[in-house]
C-alpha cells in the first residue's frame, strides 16, 4: 500500500506540471492582452518589418485623410440620411480640391451633393453645413427630361440635349427669371458641364417636384436638364447655397472623371501634416 500511495503521488505531481504547462502560457497572453491601469509603452525595438508599416500607415496623411472623412460622416449622421458614404467622400474630395484652386467662396462651408444613382421616387439631394455638422436640407430633385424616366442614365453638356450634366459646380447669383426665384451654376468640369451657363442650367423650383407627383406620376416630374427643386423648399435652399458653394452631381459608372478628384490634393487641404499648416474644411 505504501508503494501505491507513493506512485499515486508522482502520478499527481505529473498530472500537475503538465496542467501548468497547458496554463501558464494562457494565462500569459491573456495578462499581455488586457489593458493596464497606467499607459504603457511598447518598444518598437522588437516590432516586425510588418508591424512598423502598420504603425506608419496608421499615422499616414491618407489614415488621417481617411479617418477624418469618416468622422465628419459621422457627426453630420449622413448614413441614417441615406447618403452613401462612397458618394460622400467623392463631393468631399471635389470640394477640398476646389477650396485649393480658390474656386469656392471660403467663408462658406457648404456642400451640395446630388446622387443620380437613386431614383427620382428618392429624396437624393442634400445641402451639408460643413462648418456646423449639419444636413441643412434633404429633399427630392429633377433630372433631365432625355436623361431618363424614373432613373438617370444619360447625360449631357450639349446645348438642347434636355440632359443633366454630372460633375462639380460653383454657385453663382440669385435672380428672378421665369422659373421666379433662381440661381445661377457655373460648370466646373471642361466637356463635362462647362456649358452649363450657355444652356441656362440653374437652380429653380417646379411643381412637378412633389410626392403627389409622384403619386400620381410613379417619377418626378422632369427638367430642361436643371436641378429643379420642391416648391416648398426652393427658395430656402437657394439663400443657403448661394454665392460661390459647390455642387456635386454624381453617378457612379457613368464614365465621369474630373480632375478635382486628386485625392492628394484633398488630403493636403485637410490634413495639416501633409503640407505643414492647419487647413479647414
Amino acid at each position: 500500500m505504501h508503494q501505491t500511495s507513493i506512485i499515486q503521488r508522482k502520478r499527481k505531481s505529473l498530472r500537475r506540471q503538465r496542467l501548468a504547462r497547458r496554463v501558464l502560457p494562457f494565462l500569459a497572453s491573456l495578462f499581455l492582452a488586457t489593458p493596464m491601469a497606467g499607459p504603457v509603452t511598447k518598444s518598437m525595438a522588437g516590432s516586425s518589418p510588418s508591424e512598423l508599416r502598420d504603425i506608419k500607415f496608421a499615422f499616414s496623411p491618407q489614415a488621417q485623410f481617411d479617418k477624418t472623412l469618416r468622422t465628419t460622416y459621422d457627426a453630420l449622421g449622413a448614413e441614417q440620411e441615406g447618403l452613401r458614404f462612397e458618394t460622400f467622400a467623392k463631393a468631399m474630395t471635389g470640394y477640398l480640391n476646389l477650396r485649393q484652386a480658390g474656386k469656392l467662396d471660403e467663408s462658406k462651408q457648404v456642400l451640395t451633393v446630388v446622387d443620380f444613382d437613386l431614383p427620382s421616387t428618392e429624396k437624393r439631394l442634400w445641402v451639408l453645413d460643413l462648418a456646423k455638422n449639419e444636413i441643412l436640407f434633404h429633399t427630392l430633385v429633377a433630372h433631365g427630361h432625355n436623361s431618363g424616366e424614373n432613373e438617370a442614365t444619360n447625360f449631357s453638356n450639349t446645348d438642347q440635349s434636355n440632359m443633366s450634366s454630372l460633375g462639380f459646380y460653383a454657385t453663382g447669383g440669385e435672380y428672378e427669371g421665369k422659373h421666379g426665384h433662381s440661381l445661377r451654376l457655373e460648370g466646373l468640369d471642361e466637356g463635362v458641364n462647362s456649358n452649363a451657363a450657355a444652356r441656362s442650367i440653374v437652380m429653380h423650383g417646379a411643381d412637378y417636384v412633389s410626392e403627389d407627383f409622384i403619386k400620381q406620376n410613379g417619377r418626378l416630374g422632369r427638367s430642361l436638364g436643371c436641378p429643379a427643386l420642391p416648391m416648398d423648399q426652393y427658395s430656402q435652399i437657394i439663400d443657403a447655397v448661394t454665392g460661390g458653394t459647390c455642387l456635386f452631381l454624381n453617378k457612379s459608372d457613368a464614365g465621369y472623371s474630373s480632375q478635382y478628384l486628386n485625392q492628394n490634393v484633398a488630403i493636403a487641404a485637410l490634413v495639416p501634416a501633409a503640407n505643414g499648416h492647419v487647413s479647414k474644411v
